[in-house]
């Protein structure tokens, strides 16, 4: 049983629907726009930056899109892909940031200059975007799907560092254990 730090409550979730940067549905354009080290959260928008020819430095992929199986070429792709130079499963229940996928991301930003990290987890890797934000450096970006619309661009921040601080702070669970593996 993976052990869960944080939990995000239904009361909660709604302030996940805006968001966190311009929306893109050409990845093209995305990328002309983003800064490395560049972490991927989800598997359509690791799909698409691979079609334009992009190794993330760091991709979080579940095998699902809103709730469904991803199709199989999209699975297909990312599983046959050898950009990534390392490829580590993790369990995170939906709807949870458990201390293995938090400390397997901080270590896949941390080495992201040397070494393209693919972050297979087994649940759901959705909100994995908010420690992404906290553990990249000022600059970095991170993509992550908005369903029906397209890409998101965040760029990390103080900004968006503190929203993301902000919204773990009224999330379940333990704080301190969260900070400790972001460390």
């Amino acid at each position: 049983m993976p052990e869960v730090v944080v939990e995000l409550p239904k009361r909660l979730r709604s302030e996940l629907k805006e968001p966190l940067g311009p929306i893109f549905t050409d990845a093209d354009e995305l990328l002309a726009e983003a800064s490395p080290p560049l972490v991927a959260v989800g598997d359509v928008v690791t799909y698409h930056l691979i079609e334009a020819g992009y190794t993330p430095a760091v991709a979080l992929v579940d095998e699902r899109t809103e709730r469904d199986a991803v199709d199989e070429e999209v699975a297909g792709t990312i599983e046959t892909f050898d950009g990534f130079d390392r490829r580590v499963t993790v369990e995170n229940p939906p709807a949870t940031l458990t201390a293995e996928l938090l400390s397997a991301l901080t270590r896949a930003v941390r080495e992201a200059e040397t070494t393209a990290t693919l972050l297979q987890v087994d649940g759901e890797e959705d909100l994995a975007t908010l420690p992404a934000i906290l553990v990249a450096p000022e600059g970095a970006s991170i993509v992550y799907g908005q369903p029906g619309e397209g890409m998101v661009h965040a760029v990390v921040d103080r900004q968006q560092q503190e929203f993301v601080r902000d919204l773990l702070a009224r999330m379940d669970g333990n704080l301190d254990r969260f900070g400790t593996l972001l460390d």
